[in-house]
């Protein structure tokens, strides 16, 4: 009998010689000629022992006990991926096998089901953020943000986007991987000492090369800009378009970006029943006004309804597909692919388990946490909290400027408390000086927050 060379892959001697005689060669090092010999590896790798199966497992289980979940300690994280509850209802139901699965439905006729789980997170998006036309999702927040910059360029034939002074680094960097080989050029506008938008600069900035403006509600560092009409009015007597970023799970307090005539509405939608998984996966929210132009440009999927001849079944099919990149790959308004439809159909079931009033709810239940939190943290001499006087939901800044300790030491001295601390945006933002980034959310208790309050003086005291 051959020897197979491991256990769980059927690879023998044989069949090794088999493939390279299909291929042509007569040992494997041909497979790499083209790699430079210098590169190439000339021993064997130090690799140890196959193990058995039960072996595997006992080690994977071992390596997976020394992660932490946000439910064995509690983790005031966010800053793009934030701690929220998941109902035991919905991780069922997605891990159904007509759902769990990266296939693109492109014959509605054996799809049906996929395609209006999708149709309906479209209608339900579409509701909460009260915008007209909403696709079946985009990889991320960072990728709606660059394909919403694109399309707003592509619509109005101008080449410049403005985006807002505070915003996630790392959404920023995906926004210029996506604008600059194209010409478009991205300018920021300043925020007051509020930590809202700048309206003189941004008076100042937009003229007649202006594509679109971007703002987010909340900010990346959970301010509630009180100026959203106004900053619509300005971009819309500039015949600019009006993008709005947004947490979901703000929307049963506050308006929708619709409301304040939003022309492209984009998000994150992770909190809407997606787990916090090393920083994934996220769904990509992007939503539309109903325009001709609008809709054309738009990019991803995007599900229809139609019925039968008789009128007498409901159908669901992908629309409009050509602007997708399978039917016309170099005039396609993205290169959007299966992506994320997964996680847009758990955000359907988060969304319709909740209803609008537990929607109400949770955003009662957030701002009430926060505010909680702030409350608390403003009792612990030298500390600001917030940094900015503003409304904030779900985050907020605290600065350790006057106080014995910095932001790097209070954070490793809350993970040996069993507390994982906030995001450190001293290195993003050097000129706000030393600030560390905390989130709440519906899943902190009370007894959480006075935990993290209490380490909080205890460190500062150098206790």
């Amino acid at each position: 009998m051959s020897k197979v060379s491991h256990p769980y892959l059927p690879l023998t001697d044989k069949m090794r010689k088999e493939m390279l005689k299909e291929l042509g060669l007569s040992d494997i090092s041909e497979l790499y000629r083209d790699i430079p010999k210098e590169f190439l590896l000339k021993k064997e790798l130090d690799l140890p022992s196959m193990k058995s199966e039960i072996e595997v497992f006992k080690k994977i289980r071992e390596l997976a006990a020394k992660n932490k979940s946000v439910f064995d300690m509690p983790t005031f994280l966010g800053a793009g991926v934030w701690p929220h509850y998941v109902p035991a209802v919905l991780i069922e139901l997605i891990q159904r096998g007509e759902f769990l699965t990266a296939y693109t439905p492109y014959q509605p006729e054996i799809s049906q089901g996929m395609l209006q789980a999708l149709f309906e997170y479209q209608s339900l998006m579409a509701e909460l953020l009260g915008m007209d036309i909403v696709n079946a999702s985009m990889y991320d927040w960072a990728s709606a943000l660059g394909e919403a910059a694109l399309m707003a360029a592509r619509i109005k034939r101008k080449n410049k986007i403005l985006v807002p002074e505070i915003i996630s680094p790392e959404r920023y960097k995906t926004l210029i991987a996506y604008t600059e080989p194209l010409a478009v050029k991205v300018e920021t506008i300043r925020h007051t000492e509020t930590g809202e938008i700048d309206l003189d600069d941004l008076n100042t900035k937009i003229d007649e090369d202006t594509a679109g403006v971007y703002v987010e509600v909340p900010s990346y560092f959970g301010i509630l800009d009180s100026q959203l009409p106004d900053i619509s009015d300005i971009v819309h007597k500039k015949d600019a378009i009006f993008i709005v970023g947004v947490d979901p799970t703000s929307l049963g307090i506050i308006k929708s970006p619709g409301d304040y005539g939003a022309d492209i509405a984009i998000g994150e939608g992770q909190p809407l029943g997606n787990l916090v998984g090393f920083g994934g996966p996220l769904l990509g929210i992007f939503a539309t006004r109903d325009d001709r132009d609008f809709i054309k440009q738009m990019p991803g999927r995007i599900i229809g309804l139609t019925t039968t001849e008789d009128e007498s079944e409901y159908g669901f099919v992908m629309a409009l597909q050509t602007r997708e990149q399978h039917i016309r790959r170099e005039r396609a308004t993205s290169n959007i692919c299966s992506n994320e439809a997964l996680c847009a159909v758990a955000a359907a079931i988060y969304t319709s388990l909740l209803g609008p009033t537990g929607f109400k709810q949770l955003g009662e239940n957030i701002l009430y946490n926060t505010y909680y939190a702030i409350k608390k943290l403003s009792t612990i001499d030298g500390l600001k909290v917030p940094l900015f006087n503003a409304a904030h939901f779900k985050e907020f800044l605290v600065n350790f400027d006057n106080v014995s300790v910095n932001s790097k030491t209070v954070h490793k001295e809350l993970l040996k408390r069993n507390i994982h601390g906030g995001h450190i945006i001293s290195d993003e933002y050097p000129k706000l000086g030393d600030n560390m980034l905390l989130c709440v959310t519906e899943i902190h208790s009370k007894e959480d927050i006075d935990k993290l309050v209490s380490a909080l003086s205890d460190i500062i005291r150098g206790n």
